[in-house]
């Protein structure tokens, strides 16, 4: 549904940050967010995370999950960043390594005044490789 470019129009972060390829799928009857993210050998991480053995960080992979609830939240809203407040229960289940594609599942629990919290799961060939449940406020630039 949106491509790189689409999406860093809606959300601040940029190389090497933006950890979101392609968002696949909206759901506002749900609130749900599904986005993609491609991992490549080139990725500036795998420089200093486990050289000879890479792997993708799990923080990552949360900010990758939050990430698309970032375009999902801000969809409409100019002026507006948004921040973690906190991450529970975070669960890192399988590696993610050079050549996988994680595809991000995130879905919003609650809304309240300017807090989110929401939950995710990152998948690889439909297997759970991480999963999370965090807060973040929206605030002003």
């Amino acid at each position: 549904m949106l491509d790189v470019l689409g999406i860093m129009e809606r959300i601040p972060h940029r190389y090497p940050f933006l950890l979101v390829d392609r968002i696949i799928e909206i759901s506002k009857e749900n609130q749900s967010i599904k986005g993609k993210k491609n991992v490549t050998i080139n990725e500036e991480f795998f420089n200093g995370h486990f050289p000879g053995h890479p792997i993708m960080p799990g923080v990552l992979i949360v900010e990758g999950m939050a990430q698309c609830l970032g375009v999902y939240v801000l969809e409409g809203v100019e002026g507006k960043v948004p921040y973690f407040v906190g991450i529970d229960e975070a669960k890192f289940k399988l590696p993610v390594k050079p050549g996988d594609t994680v595809i991000y599942d995130v879905k919003v629990d609650k809304i309240k005044r300017n807090f989110v919290k929401a939950s995710g799961k990152a998948y690889v060939d439909d297997k759970v490789v991480a999963e999370a449940s965090f807060t973040f406020c929206i605030t002003d630039k």
